[in-house]
């Protein structure tokens, strides 16, 4: 559940999908998709009459409501912080999963829904195979189809016992909270659900997730966490014109190569060894997703609440699960190079002691970054990334890299990683030279910034 949703409660809100929690970002949840146009809906209707009836084929859950088992809600608790649900279904006051945040989506805002066992306002009255509908085919018994914030395309492939883990804990162990969640409403057509059934046959997953027999058991369990209770392609993944994720798993070339979500670029996850994950080892990865840091890069974003809410809780085997899995992902998207040679650190040096004209960007560095960036690039152990050959730094689009300093970043940790915003410190035209200098320093090769870039961004995000 976690970046976003409809909810599983079907009156309202993970009726949508990601909710943004006031200050707290919810960005991850928030990838609406939308209906398909209005005008294809009458033409295709007789289409789905054919098709729909087969979607549910793999569902073998009782249309009851199971008596509590201990250890299945254990199971359901941990999977529910693998699964990031609170990230979108927590109240504003932090009642657990009482809903009612709002992301913005760009079609409107959309409230996320009251998943605590409560009988009028949550899903306490749901059954078993009702939740596994709402849950892996984005149905619900009171809203009808869900807006595919709520991640459904993902949790597609859940296994019948995970599905079952996750009710018995949501129903036996979750508070019920008395919250009657604000209704969603969305303009024409978007406010048309019905259309959403022709979204799902057409651009969702169906199937469970079958193992790869010539992979490790390692990496399948990292694949079933990745591409379904993680939901990771949610932000991931670059979506369609339909808002539909271009590939679920590591058969398609576009999958996990990043995507623009809530004004946050959410980066390159394959393994392209500049703007991906190709120079970062396994234990890199399983070491961010522990703290939230490494020695590599500092969480940001939307990622810094995923880390704090839910990777930071799974198991070392479920950690280095991941880590294989993604590690085992080819290059795909390249963007940017990084040159790890002296010459390139002495021509930035030589930039930052003379302050050439045509790098004007190294002055605004030199005074307002390089005290915890180093004018190496190195970076600061525990405090603050390194920034020569981050890929962060040489992502083909750099509006995080923008928004970090614009707004400044918290990453988790005791104590917090703080980096400040320079919004009131520096132009628009600052902010775009010490980036592109940034981009092109100590062996980075990016493409620089616009002044245009910063100016749409911080318009976008009234800062």
């Amino acid at each position: 559940m976690k970046r976003t949703v409809s909810s599983l409660r079907a009156p309202t809100r993970r009726t949508a999908s990601g909710f943004a929690t006031q200050e707290k970002s919810r960005a991850r949840c928030a990838p609406l998709a939308a209906p398909l146009a209005a005008p294809l809906a009458v033409p295709l209707a007789a289409f789905l009459v054919l098709t729909l009836g087969g979607c549910g084929k793999q569902d073998t859950l009782a249309g009851t409501r199971p008596p509590p088992n201990d250890t299945e809600i254990a199971r359901g608790e941990y999977l529910a912080k693998a699964g990031d649900c609170a990230a979108c279904h927590d109240a504003a006051n932090h009642a657990p999963y009482a809903g009612g945040l709002a992301v913005n989506s760009p079609f409107g805002p959309i409230y996320a829904s009251n998943v605590t066992p409560d009988p009028v306002h949550g899903i306490g009255r749901y059954t078993l195979k009702q939740f596994a509908d709402a849950l892996r085919r984005g149905v619900s018994p009171k809203s009808g189809h869900l807006y595919p914030a709520m991640p459904y395309p993902s949790f597609a492939s859940l296994n019948d016992a995970d599905v079952t883990a996750l009710y018995q804990y949501f129903e036996y162990r979750v508070k019920p909270v008395a919250n009657a969640v604000q209704p969603t409403h969305l303009p024409f057509p978007f406010n048309q659900r019905w259309t959403l059934a022709m979204w799902r046959t057409v651009f969702s997953r169906h199937e469970r997730f079958t193992p790869d027999a010539q992979r490790s058991p390692l990496w399948n369990r990292g694949a079933y966490l990745v591409q379904g209770l993680g939901h990771c392609g949610a932000c991931h993944t670059p979506r369609g014109p339909a808002y539909n994720e271009l590939g679920y798993d590591e058969h398609s070339p576009a999958y996990l190569t990043g995507g623009i979500l809530d004004h946050w670029f959410a980066p390159n996850l394959s393994g392209d060894p500049a703007s991906g994950l190709g120079r970062w080892s396994a234990d890199d990865i399983a070491t961010f997703l522990r703290h939230g840091h490494n020695a590599r890069s500092f969480a940001f974003g939307a990622m810094a609440p995923v880390v704090g809410e839910s990777t930071r809780y799974l198991s070392d085997s479920d950690l280095d699960a991941i880590a294989t899995y993604l590690k085992s992902l080819p290059p795909h998207r390249a963007s940017g190079q990084y040159t790890d040679s002296d010459a390139a650190r002495a021509a930035t040096g030589q930039s930052l002691a003379t302050g050439f004209p045509e790098r004007p960007g190294a002055g605004v560095y030199l005074a307002f970054c390089a005290h915890c960036h180093g004018a190496d690039g190195q970076g600061t152990p525990d405090k603050a990334s390194a920034l020569a050959g981050s890929a962060l730094a040489l992502s083909r689009d750099p509006t995080s890299a923008l928004r970090i300093i614009v707004e400044g970043s918290e990453s988790p940790g005791d104590p917090p990683r703080k980096m400040p915003g320079f919004r009131g410190k520096l132009t628009d035209a600052e902010i775009a030279q010490v980036l592109s200098f940034v981009r092109g320093a100590w062996g980075n090769g990016a493409t620089p910034v616009s002044t245009a870039e910063v100016t749409r961004l911080r318009d976008a995000i009234h800062r």
